[in-house]
């Protein structure tokens, strides 16, 4: 794990765990490290947030102070970015954005020229920089000071390419979008009236404060009581930075990244374009979506939690989907990351394909009660290699055998262990659970259960 970039990029509270000095450093480094051999040209997006503003200039000054040109695709999304950084020839791409975070926090997000996240020398190489380990890089003078460039048609360009994907016009289809208040405030509605749908817009007036807060795909009962409230035939609910996309079908009931994963793996399975046969899911992705995939005949990875794990797998092996229950869904066919607007419109592919409503596609994925704690340990890896542990956590997935299952995992951004199990019900699973927290007990790991 680096020291200030998580899997999804320098995240923390503005100017608090990341300041606007970091930020300037940071492009800095990027101008000077791309610019070596030529005019380096980055390409920077942000979500509403206020801090995003800031943020923004701090980084275009570092950039433009090192020799880089910076090319500004003002408020979008990181998916958008993603695909500017590859089309346009970018050295590389940073979003600002904390994601599906509360406005007071704010991250850095390093794309590289492919679009993907970037590779882990090159953020090595920038911490190095953050902490002093690295000499002072020399400042551009003269004519190669870089430039800040409007850069707001690459943005129009995104929204072309996304309405160019969809294969049906949404004419007569009732849609609602709960935009979060975030990067999708324009670029959404834009999307789907194109298309022809009838759109329902609700928390699409960001003021910098209200990103995420109670709405969007966080807190989806608004938009449950959109669709619900006007018969609209489906709603689709984005985060800050709209690379996660959850639905509510007609009847108001949530689908998550799951259920879109099967859905549209059947789709293509069913045309025969699934490739391996195989999609890619976290460990953390519900029992009942493997039972489903199992029931139709559809294989499946499993890989740690992030989004950058699933993107790693579908690369080396040359699969098409993959995702986790959170509505991060990447269809690598079409980007290198998840892009909530493109899995929207993945979804009206598949409904509208197989004159099918969402409740009936999502039917065969049947959740299982799942209970989660948060437990606090005196050593998370000693735990987790205790003989003892081990072993009642093989005896409870004995007992469960094809009706359930148990995971222990270190989290990656908090100092605990999460316990979980999936089963038939809620009072089995909690059983499950507390009989793995008091094997840790018993062998004086555990410090407290984390509420």
């Amino acid at each position: 794990m680096s020291k200030y970039f998580g899997t999804d990029g320098f995240r923390g509270e503005a100017n608090v765990d990341l300041t606007v000095e970091h930020a300037f450093k940071i492009g800095r480094f990027l101008g000077w490290y791309y610019g070596k051999d030529h005019k380096s040209r980055i390409v920077i997006g942000k979500d509403t947030r206020r801090s995003s503003y800031m943020f923004e200039c701090a980084l275009a000054a570092g950039l433009t102070a090192s020799g880089a040109d910076a090319y500004l695709l003002h408020v979008t999304t990181t998916p958008s970015v993603s695909y500017v950084t590859r089309v346009d020839d970018f050295d590389c791409g940073i979003m600002i954005s904390a994601s599906h975070n509360p406005y007071m926090d704010n991250g850095i997000k390093l794309l590289n020229h492919e679009g993907e996240k970037m590779e882990d020398e090159v953020i090595d190489a920038v911490e190095e920089y953050l902490d002093g380990k690295i000499g002072e890089l020399p400042y551009a003078q003269g004519s190669d000071i870089g430039r800040t460039i409007d850069y707001s048609a690459g943005r129009n360009r995104y929204i072309g390419y996304l309405i160019s994907l969809a294969t049906h016009s949404y004419k007569d289809i009732k849609i609602g979008l709960d935009c979060s208040n975030g990067s999708t405030w324009m670029i959404a509605k834009s999307v789907f009236d194109a298309l022809g749908a009838e759109t329902y817009v609700i928390n699409n007036t960001p003021n910098g404060l209200n990103i995420n807060k109670d709405c969007g795909s966080t807190h989806i009962e608004q938009l449950q009581r959109l669709v619900v409230g006007n018969n609209l035939d489906v709603g689709f609910a984005f985060d800050g930075d709209a690379d996660r996309c959850l639905a509510v079908d007609e009847k108001g009931e949530v689908v998550t990244g799951d259920h879109i994963i099967y859905i549209y793996g059947k789709f293509m399975k069913d045309r025969d374009k699934l490739a391996n046969n195989t999609v890619v899911t976290t460990v953390m992705s519900n029992f009942g979506l493997y039972k489903a995939l199992d029931a139709v005949g559809i294989n499946y990875e499993k890989t740690a939690v992030g989004d950058k794990y699933v993107y790693e797998n579908m690369r080396a092996n040359g699969h098409l989907i993959g995702g986790e229950q959170s509505g991060h869904i990447i269809f690598s066919k079409y980007a290198n990351t998840g892009d909530g607007l493109l899995t929207a419109i993945k979804v009206m592919q598949a409904m509208l394909s197989q004159k099918q409503p969402l409740s009936k596609l999502a039917e065969p994925v049947k959740f299982y009660p799942q209970v989660l704690k948060n437990v606090k340990v005196t050593d998370k890896q000693a735990t987790l290699d205790d003989p003892h542990v081990k072993e009642v956590v093989d005896e409870v997935t004995k007992e469960l055998g094809d009706e359930g299952r148990v995971l222990l995992r270190a989290s990656g951004t908090e100092p605990v262990l999460r316990v979980m199990s999936e089963a038939t019900s809620y009072d089995i699973c909690g059983q499950m659970v507390d009989r793995i927290i008091k094997a840790m007990d018993d062998k004086g790991y555990l410090i407290e259960v984390k509420k």
